[in-house]
């Protein structure tokens, strides 16, 4: 089952009960200092003009809309403090939180995390790197998030390592012919492509994140009938990973668009609307 709630996710965890959640990701807001915009386009095949396609078609795109999201705070941390207070108190004692951010704040949001938890409670620094975009000749372009990963008790939480996907080996031959078929289990450096700007996966949300990385948190960080948590859910790509490996998930966004590209990514599966 997924539960949405529309408005501010302060007030929609304060009606939540202690130890509720047996896993919660969160993808706040990077505190970039410009809007976040993601436009749509559509392709239209012409005779003349336009661009020429892989398959030699000519194609014209047309924009057909455009959604955005302010990302700028005057105090970034004071913002996200009270809302890291209440995901602990969510938290199941075996319980996890993953905190997806970037090079800007991660460092300040993880002095903050350990004073929250203890230092004891981080077990990991996740680096999710990609190759995709723009480059910059003036310093090495930044291609990868910062995922942080904090359990509510340090000494028991679940890990469920053998749920994970495999990935290759980078020299199977040396690897052997069994353990190169097999793959190995990832390390804390994940690589994998953005959603595709083309892909069926895209909702044309801004900063949308890949089912492939929320699936592989879902799959070894709870089990088959938990509940878990996004409070920060955009597109409500983290609910898809959870609905899809048969968890139940809570979602909470104060905008209008999330929720609105969230009731038709869910249309025809079990969903409600949580109260105000």
């Amino acid at each position: 089952m997924l539960t949405i709630h529309h408005g501010d996710n302060l007030d929609v965890l304060a009606r939540l009960g202690d130890a509720s959640f047996d896993l919660i990701y969160i993808d706040p807001p990077f505190n970039t200092g410009r809007a976040q915009v993601r436009t749509s386009w559509k392709s239209t095949r012409v005779s003349e003009g336009g661009r020429v396609a892989f398959n030699g078609e000519r194609y014209t795109q047309v924009r057909v809309g455009s959604r955005s999201f302010a990302d700028e705070f005057d105090d970034y941390l004071g913002f996200l403090e009270p809302r890291l207070v209440e995901a602990r108190r969510l938290l199941s004692p075996t319980g996890s939180l993953f905190v997806h951010l970037d090079y800007r704040e991660v460092h300040y949001a993880k002095v903050m995390l350990d004073q929250l938890f203890g230092r004891a409670s981080f077990i990991n620094e996740i680096i999710w790197a990609y190759d995709y975009g723009g480059r910059t000749n003036k310093r090495w372009s930044p291609k990868h998030d910062n995922i942080l990963w904090y359990a509510r008790d340090p000494r028991r939480f679940t890990f469920n390592v053998d749920a994970s996907d495999r990935v290759p080996y980078l020299a199977p031959g040396l690897a052997g012919a069994e353990k190169a078929a097999r793959g190995k289990v990832p390390t804390d450096t994940w690589w994998h492509t953005i959603v595709s700007p083309t892909g069926k996966e895209k909702t044309g949300y801004p900063a949308q994140k890949p089912l492939g990385i929320l699936e592989r948190i879902v799959r070894v960080h709870s089990n088959p009938g938990d509940q878990l948590l996004d409070f920060f859910a955009g597109s409500g790509s983290f609910g898809d990973a959870a609905d899809r490996n048969g968890r139940d998930c809570v979602l909470v966004d104060s905008s209008r668009t999330a929720i609105s590209v969230m009731k038709r990514r869910f249309k025809g599966r079990a969903m409600q609307l949580g109260s105000k």
